[in-house]
């Protein structure tokens, strides 16, 4: 292609199963009575945000994947097989089939490479693809009509520090976003994390009992909605220089690396984002946010 490529939309998309099983889709196994409205309206919102989006691709960065040497991308064309969440199986059950971009992968991969970054195609075609990346694919194009590229959380920060694993995520997005361009592709960005990860360790006896759902602290919401409120000012710089601070307070799902990856991806927007539902699910902090790069630039 001749044309350049471009990111059209970034989403901060979390991943909690719950809303999948509160939806009873037909390719999930458990059956629920609902439960989490007001994140399920909010993925309601974005998908309609999107409507009238022209694109070719979904990119997804997941905490899910986890990958200790190095980051990983998904290299054949299709994978078909049933996910079941290992903490949350009585919820999640899902059959999957789903195609994945190999060239754009491949793409991101070599200028990755490039960069100075460990970076491996992952081709064994049993491989297992994370609950993260179903999710938020799901929520966000419950579809399954556009092919995806995976990229794996490369947990630097679980071995070196947060602040290295922002430095790698921020080339990371370097990278993505310059493989995007030269693909002539126009990509959705998806980064599949929640935010304050505080969770309960008992269920209750019904999950979807909304009585029993807050977020873990108040602590935990206030430090969420900081860096929401940066999102929204358009102060992006600012929220990667306190992500470090966040991640470690609140032990937020940050530490995989896919917001950081987002925000580089789309070139640190100076333009407000959107949320579109801010919830909690089993006391962890979720947001849904857009950051919508078409309107951002007029």
């Amino acid at each position: 292609m001749s044309e350049k490529g471009k990111i059209v939309m970034g989403a901060l998309a979390p991943h909690p199963p719950h809303l999948v099983y509160a939806e009873n889709p037909p390719q999930n196994e458990p059956v629920s009575e609902g439960g989490w409205e007001e994140l399920r309206w909010g993925y309601e919102r974005l998908r309609e945000s999107m409507s009238d989006k022209e694109f070719d691709v979904i990119v997804i960065h997941t905490p899910h994947w986890q990958t200790f040497i190095g980051t990983h991308f998904l290299g054949v064309e299709n994978f078909k097989s049933k996910s079941v969440d290992p903490v949350f199986p009585n919820l999640f059950r899902y059959d999957y089939d789903l195609n994945v971009d190999v060239e754009l992968s491949r793409e991101i991969h070599n200028i990755a490479e490039k960069e100075g970054l460990h970076v491996k195609m992952m081709e064994n075609p049993d491989f297992r693809i994370d609950y993260g990346t179903i999710t938020s694919c799901h929520l966000t194009r419950p579809e399954w009509d556009k092919p995806i590229v995976v990229i794996s959380s490369n947990r630097a920060s679980s071995y070196f520090s947060h602040e290295i694993m922002q430095a790698n995520m921020l080339k990371l997005g370097k990278a993505t976003r310059e493989a995007i361009e030269k693909s002539g592709k126009r990509a959705l960005l998806l980064s599949s994390n929640s935010l304050s990860h505080r969770h309960f360790t008992v269920e209750p006896e019904l999950p979807e009992d909304m009585s029993k759902e807050h977020v873990t602290n108040h602590n935990q919401y206030i430090w969420d909605m900081k860096i929401i409120n940066l999102m929204l000012k358009g102060k992006n710089r600012e929220l990667i220089d306190i992500m470090p601070d966040f991640t470690e307070q609140t032990m937020a799902e940050t530490d995989a690396g896919s917001l950081t990856w987002l925000i580089s991806a789309l070139d640190f927007p100076k333009y407000e984002a959107k949320i579109h539902a801010y919830g909690s699910v089993i006391g962890t902090g979720n947001a849904i946010i857009e950051w919508d790069s078409e309107r951002g630039e007029k």
